[in-house]
């Protein structure tokens, strides 16, 4: 495995934020910090790939000085290198009003993202006067997660992931990480072969799956572990530069 992936050439890290660049504190580490300004100074676009809003996801690839673009919301969002929108992908307002109707009967925690700001159990008096990007399910019962993620699939209209095992985020079909990377690429002339992404979770699978390098963190789910290149360590542990040091700086140095 490695002598295949060592014939690829990364031009592109993708990373996730919670759960991998971030540590349990929301914090980023020196030494993920160091290894990004490195990857950086060799030419190497380093983007945020991203559930985040872009309100609560900029501050950071500010206070890393990042030079490229942001994917945010699952890939609902892309903005370039300043921080201007290129694509927008919302959801119908009537979609949002049956999901809310869904975690009022079910009785069940919730969160939704619109293009201005988050909402955390509640909900704006008129939902449908407002542009909407995601919502999302926290549920503990098992049971009641997979009925409700039953109802959501049999519509046929969402892309549905997860960011913790406890969650279900919903975005448009068809919309993911994956879709706002190749973007992304095509927009900088490289391909996704091109790319190393990182992360942990669900709504991190498909750019784990198309990047040319998918690496999962130690503390991923099992399925994103079963369907990445290389396991590097917890976000605990710097992991996101220890597999920036593996797979694009060593050979770089070469």
């Amino acid at each position: 495995m490695d002598n295949f992936l060592n014939d690829v050439e990364i031009k592109l890290i993708a990373l996730d934020m919670d759960g991998t660049l971030l540590n349990k504190k929301g914090q980023i580490s020196d030494a993920n910090r160091l290894a990004i300004k490195e990857a950086q100074e060799k030419g190497i676009a380093v983007v945020l790939s991203t559930g985040r809003s872009f309100h609560t996801s900029r501050e950071h690839a500010e206070s890393l000085e990042l030079t490229s673009y942001l994917v945010t919301v699952n890939g609902s969002e892309v903005w370039d290198d300043k921080r201007q929108l290129v694509e927008r992908n919302l959801v119908n307002s009537e979609l949002i009003q049956w999901m809310w109707e869904l975690t009022q009967q079910h009785q069940t925690k919730f969160w939704a993202i619109s293009t201005e700001r988050s909402w955390h159990n509640e909900m704006p008096e008129d939902l449908h006067s407002i542009d909407w990007l995601k919502f999302g399910f926290t549920i503990d019962d098992d049971a009641t997660r997979e009925l409700i993620k039953q109802e959501l699939e049999a519509k046929g209209e969402f892309e549905l992931t997860n960011s913790t095992l406890k969650n279900i985020e919903v975005n448009p079909l068809g919309i993911n990480k994956a879709k706002g990377l190749s973007m992304v690429c095509s927009r900088l002339g490289i391909e996704m072969k091109n790319v190393m992404a990182v992360g942990d979770s669900m709504n991190d699978l498909m750019m784990i799956k198309e990047a040319g390098i998918g690496v999962a963190m130690g503390n991923a789910q099992d399925i994103v572990k079963e369907s990445a290149d290389w396991i590097t360590s917890t976000n605990e542990e710097d992991g996101v530069a220890k597999a920036i040091y593996k797979w694009v700086l060593s050979r770089n140095a070469r």
